[in-house]
């Protein structure tokens, strides 16, 4: 029982803490705000993460992932016709976007300073991304689906247009009809790479 004890301490501190710093950032959460918000003291904490920067490490670990989003995405995108797996990716990108990894405080190691490990940890799952879209439209160019070009600029090109609205929803809330965007850049991008 106290090893399950210790899993569930563990997990609160992990909880907590991803929210204060991804609200605050490193350098404005303390250990006494973590250890107030979840009823631990810092030596609990410090068996758990090592301190503050472990535990900094391990939610960032935790939240900037996107391995079930990438896993979505290569589901989405495994029919065998090009056209219809390009367009079952860009619906499940639209709609299951990650947004939470995205928390400006998750980055912010220091006041002004970017966490080298979280932004390379989301760079790196970004260009997994972008491999992903540049493989479909490949394929749709060898079934004559798509024109020949360039499908790392085309895959750039659709990835831009989808981010757009993403990150103007994470960063200026800015709401849209992502179902309208949704049909808008497919039935685009279709016709701009049709032969």
């Amino acid at each position: 029982m106290q090893a399950e004890e210790q899993v569930k301490t563990r997990e609160k501190i992990l909880l907590a803490a991803s929210e204060l710093f991804a609200r605050k950032g490193f350098a404005n959460v303390s250990v006494r705000d973590i250890c107030r918000e979840t009823g631990t003291s810092a030596p609990v904490l410090y068996y758990h993460f090592g301190d503050k920067k472990g535990l900094f490490e391990a939610v960032a670990r935790t939240r900037i992932t996107m391995e079930d989003f990438i896993a979505r995405l290569r589901e989405a995108s495994a029919a065998k016709e090009p056209k219809k797996a390009l367009s079952s990716f860009i619906s499940v990108y639209l709609s299951s976007f990650p947004e939470r990894a995205f928390d400006p405080g998750l980055y912010m190691r220091d006041s002004a300073t970017l966490d080298k490990g979280s932004a390379q940890r989301v760079s790196g799952d970004l260009e997994k991304i972008t491999e992903m879209v540049a493989a479909l439209v490949e394929k749709a160019i060898r079934a004559g689906d798509f024109r020949k070009v360039d499908a790392g600029m085309a895959s750039d090109c659709l990835l831009g247009m989808l981010n757009r609205v993403i990150f103007q929803h994470i960063h200026f809330s800015k709401v849209s009809d992502r179902e309208a965007y949704r049909s808008f850049v497919t039935e685009l991008f279709f016709r701009a790479m049709s032969p």
